[in-house]
């Protein structure tokens, strides 16, 4: 008995039925369309904000610390010279000591305020406002002889001792010996300016 020939799929504009593919080894799932990507291996990740960053600007701020304790330091060595004859020692060391204060407080804000947290700027400002107490104080001691003889003779003694107003400034004129109110002015106006700028650019990035 003739076996009927096998039935396709019912086309009506006469067109061939495209052959069927195997099925594919047992334990195999479909195979990948041509030109598909695969997922990624991992999810990504969601957008983290990171924490902010020491920013700022150490050289700029140092510069501008530097620039405004030397303008402290001038008010405050034209003060120097203006009252020296009306200052007792007690005035003197008490001027000194406001003066190192003020320069350390000035230079330590700013600093913080542009120098962000910036460690270098923070120890820059130290320098720079001991720097701005020191000579605050040593630049009017050649003004004050001026005053008192010549310039020209200001000069010689300069030519002849240039570290005379130094000298100065460490030794205590009430007993000759080390007059510790100058090592103190410089301790307060780093200390003063480490610790603003610290704060200051701590708040500043917080």
């Amino acid at each position: 008995m003739n076996q009927p020939p096998p039935q396709h799929p019912y086309q009506p504009y006469g067109q061939p039925v495209p052959p069927q593919q195997p099925p594919g080894p047992p334990g195999y799932g479909p195979q990948p369309v041509h030109g598909a990507y695969p997922a990624p291996p991992f999810p990504p990740q969601p957008f983290v904000r990171r924490p902010p960053s020491a920013g700022g600007h150490p050289v700029g701020a140092v510069l501008l610390g530097l620039l405004v304790s030397f303008l402290v330091a001038l008010l405050y060595t034209v003060l120097n010279v203006a009252t020296y004859k009306d200052q007792t020692l007690t005035t003197a060391n008490a001027l000194y000591l406001g003066h190192a204060l003020l320069n350390g407080a000035i230079v330590g804000l700013l600093v913080g305020l542009v120098g962000g947290r910036s460690n270098g700027a923070r120890i820059g400002a130290a320098l720079v406002a001991a720097l701005g107490a020191f000579f605050g104080y040593t630049n009017s001691l050649p003004l004050v002889y001026a005053v008192e003889s010549t310039p020209t003779a200001a000069w010689d003694l300069l030519s002849y001792e240039p570290f005379f107003p130094a000298k100065a400034w460490w030794t205590s004129e009430a007993d000759g010996g080390v007059d510790w109110f100058s090592p103190l002015g410089l301790v307060l106006a780093a200390a003063a300016a480490y610790g603003l700028a610290y704060a200051m650019g701590t708040r500043r990035r917080a």
